[in-house]
């Protein structure tokens, strides 16, 4: 943490920051045989400087959030690469999201996953998860929508043990989580998160070049293949 606002809530310089310190409640997972997935774009940079902290292996889990009609900011759910889909029928029912626009938010989401998985991908034979401490990595928990879609997909991997991870997020976000994950790891848990950005003095959108440059210093770092996303 660089600095704090209102009411002490943590305010980072940066993802790479704030993957520093996340890494600092992570020690314990130390070594090769972890991997740490970050969920594209945003996550994986904090992802990155999680895994080069650690000594582990960086991968990607490609979910996307299914934003809120009128509220972006706002995740009413998410899926993943492979069209797994969660949704938070909760939410959905309070701000009565209109089927028509769900039908189209889920279709939209899909297509973009699709896209992030060819761009993002290497040709490189996939690595078994099986049996790892896979550690998912977000920039932020807000309702934890695209967490649970990527810890669920993970969960088919069958790993040793499944930490979702965070370095900040609110209550309920870190909940939500908590009914996918072995574990969660998040320094600075909140009551209330309306965004993400509020809590970086640079949270600027990353683009695909900088996903891909992460992914190609870990991979000259540990000298080995990039993990695919078993069951994703």
């Amino acid at each position: 943490m660089e600095d704090a606002g209102m009411n002490g809530a943590p305010v980072f310089a940066d993802r790479i920051a704030a993957g520093r310190l996340l890494a600092q409640h992570l020690d314990r997972f130390r070594g090769p045989e972890t991997v740490v997935l970050g969920i594209p774009r945003g996550g994986v940079v904090v992802a990155a400087e999680v895994a080069r902290q650690l000594g582990a292996r960086l991968d990607l889990a490609i979910a996307q959030k299914l934003p809120a009609p009128g509220h972006p900011e706002v995740a009413i759910g998410a899926v993943t690469a492979s069209g797994g889909l969660y949704l938070d029928t909760a939410l959905i029912r309070w701000l009565d999201v209109p089927a028509a626009y769900l039908r189209e938010a889920i279709d939209n989401a899909r297509v973009e996953t699709q896209r992030r998985e060819r761009d993002f991908r290497d040709t490189t034979p996939p690595v078994s998860l099986v049996n790892r401490s896979l550690i998912l990595v977000d920039d932020g928990l807000a309702t934890g929508a695209t967490m649970r879609a990527a810890l669920r997909s993970l969960r088919r991997s069958m790993p040793r043990r499944l930490i979702a991870a965070a370095p900040v997020g609110s209550a309920d976000g870190c909940d939500a989580a908590r009914l996918e994950a072995d574990e969660v790891v998040c320094p600075f848990q909140l009551p209330d998160l309306h965004a993400v950005g509020m809590h970086y003095q640079d949270f600027h959108q990353i683009a695909d070049s900088e996903v891909l440059h992460a992914l190609r210093e870990a991979d000259q770092r540990t000298s080995a293949p990039t993990f695919s996303e078993e069951g994703l």
